[in-house]
């Protein structure tokens, strides 16, 4: 399996954030990347690659235009207005506001244009996020190319931003970019399995009305979980995406063999699509340590996962999200692509 490594990723580093409204010091942070990136040249998974450049047209695809014009030239706006350092939002247009006319004024665009105050914007962000896509999509060609395999070793990460907004920590969407460029390249049908412990919601955003991707998502329930406000078993598509949805929440303090039940759920779901290409949100914030989320998995549970997905027998593309454990996320990492190899 070949990995497609964002050397660019540490442009995006941010020194602390707001969780649940206090000041602590970034979860999303640099090392993360690092450490997987050391633990697949440990495991000699395949060759490490850079990624070859691509134009904004699929970008475009997935994400408004007037959304990607404000994140490429936010942070230096924010400069030339004698700001400095990471900026926050902190205001939107919630229930009863409009949020069809762009407001000139730059933190009630940083507003309509994001969902929470702990994804903080630096100088570095836009470079970082966008060679991610270059990522994603270099992975797209290498599937295209025969590859049955291919993994994007990207942050920050991706599946919570929409089609024209940003939070949890995510800026462009690389699972969605890809899912979307498979598409175009000729597959009449893609699966999206998202397994990160939050809910992938920009990814339900982008594709909620159409029949042609599939999205299914193991998560914690947004009752109790971030990111709240989407990622209900009652939602399940709309129009011609009806039925073209499945969220799988489940509650804080799930183990190893509920979490399992519900991936073969998943699973099945997935099959029965017939598709023709899978995209996987790969988080491994699933772990028992991991410090901002709460299922129970060990970090001998990640292998099984990989053997599961790849019983599909499809052609897979492999996004990287969430994970903050850092000392373990590489081992957890490699767990998954390793068993996927091993039963591919």
């Amino acid at each position: 399996m070949k990995t497609i490594f964002n050397a660019n990723h540490a442009a995006h580093r941010a020194e602390y954030e707001f969780f649940r409204g206090e000041k602590v010091p970034a979860f999303e942070k640099p090392e993360r990347a690092d450490w997987v990136h050391a633990a697949v040249q440990r495991a000699g998974l395949g060759a490490i690659l850079p990624p070859q450049a691509h134009d904004d047209a699929a970008i475009l695809a997935v994400h408004s235009e007037p959304y990607v014009r404000f994140l490429r030239g936010a942070h230096a706006e924010f400069v030339a207005a004698g700001g400095d350092g990471a900026v926050f939002p902190s205001v939107w247009p919630i229930r009863g506001m409009r949020s069809d006319v762009e407001p000139t004024n730059f933190a009630a665009r940083m507003g309509l244009y994001s969902f929470d105050s702990g994804s903080p914007l630096t100088a570095g962000t836009w470079q970082a996020t966008r060679s991610g896509a270059d990522c994603a999509l270099t992975a797209v060609d290498l599937l295209r190319a025969g590859e049955r395999s291919a993994f994007v070793l990207t942050r920050p990460p991706g599946h919570h931003a929409g089609r024209d907004f940003f939070g949890g920590y995510c800026f462009l969407n690389h699972a969605a970019i890809a899912a979307q460029a498979l598409r175009d390249a000729g597959c009449a049908r893609v699966a999206i399995l998202d397994v990160d412990y939050h809910h992938g919601n920009g990814t339900q955003d982008i594709f909620y009305d159409r029949a042609d991707v599939l999205f299914v998502s193991i998560h914690g329930d947004p009752r109790s979980e971030y990111p709240f406000f989407l990622g209900h078993a009652d939602e399940t598509g709309r129009g011609a995406g009806s039925g073209c949805n499945l969220n799988l929440p489940l509650p804080a303090g799930t183990t190893a063999s509920a979490w399992f039940a519900a991936l073969d759920q998943a699973l099945a779901r997935i099959s029965g699509f017939k598709s023709d290409a899978l995209v996987v949100s790969l988080g491994v914030d699933t772990f028992e340590g991991d410090p901002i989320s709460h299922f129970k998995l060990k970090t001998a549970d990640y292998p099984r996962m990989g053997e599961r997905i790849a019983a599909l027998g499809l052609p897979t593309l492999w996004a990287m999200e969430g994970g903050y454990a850092v000392a373990e996320i590489g081992d957890n990492v490699v767990g998954v692509l390793g068993g996927f190899a091993a039963r591919s």
